[in-house]
């Protein structure tokens, strides 16, 4: 507490945060300061911050001369008088000599710098925003005779209905009044809460909302969490959702089937114990493969790629029995460098393990049709790795895992995630919430620039009110943090202004009316 008390002392007298930190760590008070000597301070803090310090205190400091260096290194050849002035003369030529001579490297470096240093073409940055059409020129020249403003997306789609029916400018006029007029009331209040709103319209169809999951139809063990689970996930911003799904488009050929089943194979991760039967041979010590040629079709695996993956095994013709009958059939082989019942068992978990083809994480890969085109569903998540493959459409292709979202495409798209992924879970239910309030979270979830839950852990707990902290989560824990290191709540919020019973700096409470008594006249 005397430590933050100090500080803060030596700031309102407009000494250096680092500096006073310095300072009073190192065990000084204002009393100790003012009689402290400068040549104490300058073991603390540099000498110009100690001076500095000092003066704002109003302690008279005469500053000390200037050291000089450079006098002190002419002042060593001067001293045996003037027969060392020529030595920088003479000592001058052979420097140079010695470059031409010896060292031939030395003329070849500033060529490389100089060619470094040579601006290459500059990159064209490409215009996110489209030029406006003549319709849109014609509304933004009424806007700017009448000094009004309206966002860009109310001007392309009143520009878009223009041009299908052929307004008039009298008539455009009116339209773009009546559009203002409209725009103006659905404005928000100065000093309106919009936080309590948008809590309060989210967390009350929130209440409404069921605890189930979204099964695909026709597809075993094919889940999506929707619901309450899911809103709490975004707003928690979990890592990994329980259940990452990707929604994969093609940018050619998604009206063919066949091909849409080539790429949702090659998106699936295939492990070897998919395609083949694995056993133990306990007797010779090794691991058998048996691969089924019918699972390798169904999953696009060659034989090739077998070889390629099972490259350190060996592969030959075994006999095995199917039915009754023993017959030779293909397999691979790997056997143990150890006689050792478990070095046999870790081998045969590494063998089912082993990676045949896919992209890591995605454990199933389905295929549904979506209006005219056939899209692909993926169990598991990895956007980086999917976003890669060429055939696949990088702008519509998405998934329902917002953190993955922000590492691969960043924080603004992390956003958009937000907002659709909370829009579509309230949809789902049947729930009409406003799209502001949505947008409004997002905006608080991703404004630091990067996704913060809303929780203990990220809004709530970065709260600069102690309070509000204490309001939330963890009352005792928040109260004597702010106890030991002396924070001050300067009561600016709802929360801490609704528990000390004063009005809340909103709406009417924002505003403070004086009255004034009339004066009589003469």
């Amino acid at each position: 507490m005397a430590r933050k008390d100090t500080i803060d002392a030596l700031r309102r007298r407009k000494v250096g945060a680092k500096t006073a930190a310095l300072l009073v760590d190192a065990g000084y008070t204002m009393a100790s300061l003012k009689k402290a000597k400068l040549e104490d301070l300058e073991k603390v803090v540099p000498q110009d911050d100690a001076i500095r310090a000092l003066k704002r205190l109003g302690i008279k400091v005469e500053a000390p001369p200037p050291k000089k260096a450079t006098p002190k290194a002419k002042a060593s050849p001067t001293k045996k008088g003037t027969p060392k002035k020529k030595a920088p003369a003479t000592k001058a030529p052979k420097k140079p000599a010695a470059k031409k001579s010896g060292k031939k490297k030395t003329a070849k470096k500033p060529a490389k710098k100089a060619a470094k240093k040579k601006p290459g073409p500059r990159p064209t940055v490409p215009s996110k925003v489209p030029e406006p059409s003549a319709w849109e020129k014609r509304i933004m020249r009424i806007l700017q005779a009448k000094e009004r403003d309206l966002p860009a997306s109310l001007i392309g789609n009143l520009a878009a209905r223009a041009q299908k029916l052929k307004l008039k400018k009298p008539e455009l006029e009116k339209v773009v009044d009546y559009l203002w007029d409209h725009y103006r009331s659905h404005l928000v209040d100065p000093n309106e809460s919009v936080g309590i709103v948008s809590a309060q319209s989210i967390g009350e169809p929130g209440t409404q909302m069921t605890m189930r999951t979204f099964h695909y139809a026709g597809v075993a063990e094919m889940n999506v969490t929707l619901g309450l689970p899911r809103l709490i996930e975004i707003v928690d911003a979990r890592r990994v959702p329980s259940t990452p799904v990707m929604e994969v488009f093609v940018s050619d050929g998604a009206d063919d089937l066949d091909r849409m089943r080539q790429h949702a194979a090659e998106i699936e991760m295939t492990h070897l114990e998919d395609i083949a039967d694995i056993e133990t041979d306990v007797l010779n010590n090794r691991v058998v493969v048996y691969p089924n040629e019918a699972k390798m079709r169904s999953r696009g695996v060659t034989w090739k790629d077998l070889d390629q993956t099972l490259s350190k095994m060996r592969r030959e013709k075994v006999k095995r029995i199917e039915g009754g009958k023993g017959r030779k059939v293909k397999a691979y082989i790997m056997d143990s460098d150890q006689v050792s019942y478990k070095r046999l068992q870790k081998n045969l978990e590494t063998v089912k393990t082993s990676k045949i083809k896919g992209i890591d994480g995605v454990k199933r890969a389905i295929i549904r049709r979506l209006g005219d085109e056939y899209v692909i569903y993926t169990e598991g998540s990895n956007l980086a790795a999917a976003l890669d493959l060429p055939y696949v459409d990088q702008v519509r292709t998405n998934s329902n895992n917002i953190t993955e979202i922000f590492e691969v495409l960043g924080v603004e798209a992390a956003r958009n995630a937000i907002v659709r992924e909370a829009a579509s879970t309230l949809a789902e239910q049947g729930l009409t919430v406003d799209i502001r309030h949505i947008m409004l979270v997002s905006d608080m979830m991703t404004n630091g620039g990067d996704v913060k839950a809303i929780g203990r852990h990220g809004i709530s707990g970065r709260k600069s009110s102690v309070l509000a902290r204490a309001a939330f989560e963890i009352t005792s824990h928040h109260l004597l943090h702010a106890a030991v290191t002396g924070e001050v709540d300067y009561l600016d919020g709802v929360a801490e202004n609704v528990i000390v019973g004063q009005p809340v700096t909103l709406g009417t409470g924002a505003v403070n009316l004086v009255y004034r008594t009339p004066t009589k006249a003469g």
